[in-house]
């Protein structure tokens, strides 16, 4: 029984298929869908799963094999290393991190500040925490926490100039 392995790719991906499939298979390793020991496919079945070369898959394999995360035996095939909690750890931390750094990013580029994008950030931790909860969610208000802020109250640097007009304003704006 060949073993199937999740991976997605697209063409229409600017990535190329290559650091597509290696980022997906690193994933599965360093999150423990794919332990130690796992038998991979063989390159060419692999490729022929992906509809990719055998090129891509043998460079695949070998970039993975240079960190570590695969090793393959003469004659048996490739298998998933020994990858250390050490290891686990930091690649966990270090996809977190770079997925805040585009959010921020993001949110940076189209005019939030800082504090708005700690609120925003508390509001999607609360919303994501309550969803497998079955907790409605209230993104207005959430009564039980007083950390979270309505969307009147003030945050400094931010709503305070949309709630009270400057001096002399007409407060129609």
């Amino acid at each position: 029984m060949q073993l199937h392995i999740p991976i997605q790719i697209s063409p229409d991906n600017p990535e190329p298929l290559y650091h597509q499939i290696q980022v997906q298979l690193k994933e599965l390793i360093l999150s423990g869908h794919l332990p130690e020991g796992t038998l991979l496919p063989s390159i060419r079945e692999f490729a022929k799963d992906l509809s990719c070369s055998v090129i891509t898959i043998r460079r695949v394999y070998q970039d993975l094999e240079n960190e570590g995360i695969l090793r393959t035996r003469q004659g048996t095939g490739t298998f998933v290393a020994k990858v250390g909690t050490v290891t686990r750890e930091q690649y966990r931390k270090e996809a977190v991190v770079e997925a805040m750094k585009d959010a921020l990013r993001s949110g940076l580029r189209v005019g939030c500040t800082i504090e708005e994008l700690k609120q925003l950030f508390e509001e999607a931790l609360l919303e994501i925490t309550n969803e497998g909860q079955g907790t409605p969610v209230n993104r207005q208000r959430d009564t039980d926490n007083p950390e979270m802020k309505d969307s009147n109250t003030e945050v400094p640097g931010v709503a305070k100039a949309a709630v009270e007009p400057e001096e002399g304003g007409s407060g129609d704006e």
